[in-house]
């Protein structure tokens, strides 16, 4: 993590910036120059970047043991160690926080797909549930400690002495407390672990919340999985519940704690909730929007009285619509772009088809461009018939998906019947480059002799030039 904090002060120094000042009429002056930006990051989020990433917890060890002489006070040096190490977290949560809003100001969402969005805030809920899980466990030992120490005091002892191996001949007076502290036995007595429900003495030390801790012995075993996986199922459990099952005693720091627990699960709830509102936003206004076609086209057809067949052919064709678009209008999305982007993404996706005609293999570029921008994308269920022999030809088609059948009985002769099938890259309706090439041709169309039919198709696409 330190490693990335690293890259990203890195980066702060090369990344330009656009001034406030200058953000006028909708555009800005981008400032480059490498001492101004760095002057910029150095009077703002630089000191919270540098703090972030300093070793603070191997300074104090190593300040304190220089101090005392290299005979350190464990437990000066246990509570340093606890408020640093929480203190370290404030400016990393201040810097996530105003990146957080910049990538949604700039992008308008964080993630494109819903599953991203997930994702994210499943991350979210395992990153607060393993910090609150730490958090545990650190005043589970503390409370452990608190209670051993209060004993301690009221027999007379120095709290000082819980942390003293006092093997060391030049303690003996620590050595000889201390060993009269363990013959007491006042330690494992009167710090006994006792269900805060079942505490009926007032003399008995409640530990609330921080009972499971002590009680399934996970602050004293050597196995860092069983630390590791017990704190995070706790803090995940006491998180998706909003500490709801939380009793705690009458210290307030624990009620501090668990009033954490509660707000931080109703905010990670209410930020899934909207993050996935968003998602499905759009989603759900484009679903709205087919309803009221939908509507509006069973009204239409019950007002006219349109035949059942005739009303499930537009119900068919409506559904498979949506079913290939999901209510986006690729037409109109590709109108509302710039010309040269509008005339580079029809000749990305219809030169392929052109191309695969004979006579447009020779001809020019601009005039290859301005065949792609006429073509258009047309959807056609399954049995439609697109041209019936005898119709005139009023253009030309491009198969993108799905199969073609054309068929004819030329000209209607008894017993003649040819039948040829198209698929995807195929074309149909080439004897409109014939006509339209013959200068003598008339202002007539020609009259077309086959009859056209769609196949059986799942998924079908048709572009078509006229």
């Amino acid at each position: 993590m330190d490693a990335f904090y690293i890259i990203h002060i890195i980066f702060q120094f090369r990344t330009g910036f656009i001034p406030v000042p200058s953000r006028v009429f909708g555009r800005g002056d981008l400032i480059v120059d490498p001492w101004a930006i760095a002057k910029r990051y150095l009077f703002t989020y630089f000191i919270i970047d540098v703090l972030s990433i300093l070793p603070l917890p191997q300074l104090v060890i190593l300040l304190v043991n220089r101090s005392l002489n290299g005979q350190p006070d464990t437990f000066v040096m246990k509570e340093l160690l606890t408020y640093i190490i929480i203190c370290q977290y404030v400016p990393r949560i201040l810097r996530i926080v105003p990146l957080y809003i910049e990538v949604t100001r700039t992008s308008g969402f964080l993630t494109e797909t819903a599953w991203a969005g997930a994702a994210l805030n499943l991350f979210l809920y395992m990153l607060a549930s393993h910090v609150l899980g730490a958090i545990w466990y650190m005043i589970s030992v503390e409370r452990q400690e608190r209670c051993w120490g209060d004993v301690a005091r009221g027999h007379g002892y120095n709290r000082s002495l819980l942390y003293c191996t006092c093997n060391n001949s030049d303690h003996p007076r620590l050595a000889e407390s201390f060993r009269a502290l363990q013959k007491v036995l006042i330690l494992n007595t009167s710090c006994s672990l006792i269900n805060p429900d079942e505490i009926t003495n007032s003399t008995d030390f409640n530990f609330g919340i921080f009972f499971d801790a002590l009680q399934s012995e996970i602050v004293g075993t050597r196995s860092f999985r069983k630390k590791f996986f017990y704190c995070f199922w706790w803090g995940l459990r006491n998180l998706s519940s909003v500490g709801s099952n939380l009793k705690t005693s009458t210290f307030v720091w624990e009620i501090v704690f668990a009033v954490v627990i509660s707000i931080a699960g109703l905010v990670l709830f209410a930020l899934l909730i909207g993050n996935m509102q968003k998602y499905l936003q759009s989603t759900g206004v484009r679903v709205e929007e087919m309803r009221v076609k939908r509507t509006d086209a069973e009204q239409w057809m019950k007002h006219r009285m349109l035949p059942e067949n005739l009303r499930e052919r537009i119900r068919r064709y409506q559904q498979y619509k949506w079913q290939q678009t999901r209510g986006v209008e690729e037409e109109s999305l590709i109108n509302c772009l710039p010309r040269d982007l509008r005339r580079d993404i029809k000749h990305h996706l219809c030169l392929d088809l052109l191309m695969r005609v004979p006579l447009f293999e020779k001809m020019d570029e601009q005039l290859l461009d301005a065949m792609c921008d006429r073509l258009k994308p047309v959807l056609y269920t399954e049995k439609s018939y697109i041209e019936r022999e005898g119709d005139p030809v009023e253009e030309m088609l491009f198969i993108i998906r799905g199969n073609l059948v054309s068929t004819t009985t030329n000209g209607g002769i008894t017993g003649f019947f040819n039948a040829v099938n198209l698929k995807a890259g195929d074309f149909c309706g080439e004897a409109l480059l014939t006509w339209a090439l013959d200068p003598q041709s008339s202002s007539y169309l020609i009259t077309h002799l086959h009859q056209n039919r769609t196949g059986f198709v799942r998924s079908g696409g048709l572009c078509s030039v006229s």
